[in-house]
């Protein structure tokens, strides 16, 4: 017996035609006024004229029309870097919910954000949050045994490596051989450079977080200190040329020296994830590299470690990518802040979510923007005093969440 995943389940049960009528199409390269149609999964056309319009709805009268009243319709969002599922299993230090429960609540306000392909961000490392070994294990098994039976978007697994965790490379490796990820970052969360340089930011960062005492820190402290004088680069270097030969992207996290660029390029990295400095985002992009910054950044307007405004990389061409971070919602809203502020045309804005991570991730053939021949993978976006929010979901032609404000019903 052939057990079906659930997108090829999703994909049969679709066989209707679907035509989202009359919308602001906003493509690779303009927002168009059109309608798609949308079969078995995959997008068929795109009609601007209306007679065509006419004349396809007298062919196929069966079709489930969605009427987009002139609203956006935009490509799914794919978020390539979010942890918000450790806060949906811890939400308070040492309170720890199910997992399964967790990400079945979860995943059910990702169609809400627009956001329909999920890098789930999950860390193996010690002393941060979840980052331990068997949470992290659970989680990943869970992840894909529930794609397998019913996920409602396209749940995928973002790996995060603390480089000082020696024990771990063999849990890398194997799930890189396994292809139990589908994206590779390499971390090091150790006090006294990248996202803590400043003295004291990590114990206060940890105590708050996990909710220990000074003298628990200093253990954690002294520990990853003495680890990071032993990180095996030469053997990082060697799974990342492995990740790389199994189509799965390889990026670096915190940079904040040309020389740790440097070094992320010669060990076959990609994408280079926060950088902290201006200087160090244009030289990441010089050398090649996507850079994907905090969509909580754009929308906030600044860095909550004060480190790199995003807003600032955009505009000087230094990053390509935004993710959700820690905050789903966010990706959205800094899309239209970005266009509404004139940083970037809406069609450019949208692309940092959705076409640019599918280039970085290696999926812009399936997915990443309305094309024909990809992926029905599509939201309308309303809004309610200039505040975007998601009015229907598509995932893979399947309709996966839908509303209405109450004084329209």
């Amino acid at each position: 017996m052939t057990i079906q995943s659930s997108e090829e389940l999703t994909i049969a049960q679709n066989a209707t035609y679907i035509l989202i009528y009359n919308g602001n199409i906003v493509t690779e390269v303009e927002t168009i006024q059109a309608s798609i149609v949308i079969h078995h999964g995959l997008i068929e056309q795109i009609i601007t004229e209306e007679a065509q319009v006419t004349d396809w709805l007298l062919k196929h009268p069966e079709a489930k029309i969605i009427k987009a009243m002139g609203h956006y319709v935009l490509p799914g969002l794919i978020d390539i870097h979010c942890d918000a599922i450790e806060k949906e299993v811890q939400p308070r230090p040492n309170t720890i919910f199910p997992l399964e429960l967790s990400l079945l609540e979860f995943e059910r306000k990702l169609p809400l954000h627009g956001i329909t392909t999920m890098y789930h961000s999950l860390s193996l490392g010690v002393g941060l949050s979840l980052r331990g070994v068997n949470l992290m294990t659970e989680l990943v098994q869970l992840i894909h045994r529930y794609n397998s039976e019913r996920g409602m978007v396209r749940n995928r697994i973002h790996l995060r490596f603390e480089v000082t965790y020696h024990a771990g490379l063999p849990i890398v490796e194997q799930y890189i051989k396994e292809n139990y990820i589908h994206y590779l970052s390499y971390m090091d969360h150790s006090p006294g450079q990248g996202q803590y340089r400043a003295p004291g930011s990590f114990e206060k960062y940890v105590m708050k977080n996990q909710g220990i005492t000074s003298d628990e820190v200093k253990v954690i402290v002294d520990e990853l200190l003495e680890r990071q004088s032993e990180v095996d680069w030469s053997h990082l270097k060697q799974l990342a040329i492995l990740a790389n030969e199994r189509n799965i992207a390889v990026a670096s996290h915190d940079d904040d020296t040309i020389a740790k660029i440097d070094q992320a390029v010669q060990s076959g990295v990609s994408v280079s994830e926060f950088p902290i400095t201006l200087e160090v985002a244009q030289y990441a992009t010089s050398s090649g590299m996507k850079v994907c910054v905090g969509a909580p950044n754009v929308v906030r307007g600044a860095s909550h470690d004060n480190n790199l405004k995003a807003v600032d990389a955009l505009q000087h061409g230094a990053a390509h990518i935004i993710c959700s971070d820690y905050h789903p919602s966010s990706i959205l809203q800094a899309i239209f802040k970005l266009a509404n502020d004139e940083v970037l045309p809406l069609h450019e804005a949208t692309k940092l979510a959705t076409l640019y991570p599918a280039e970085a991730m290696r999926i812009a053939d399936q997915l990443g923007s309305i094309a024909v021949g990809k992926a029905a993978d599509i939201i309308i976006v309303d809004h309610f005093h200039q505040i975007p929010f998601v009015h229907t979901t598509i995932v893979n032609g399947v309709v996966v969440y839908e509303t209405r404000p109450y004084m329209e019903r």
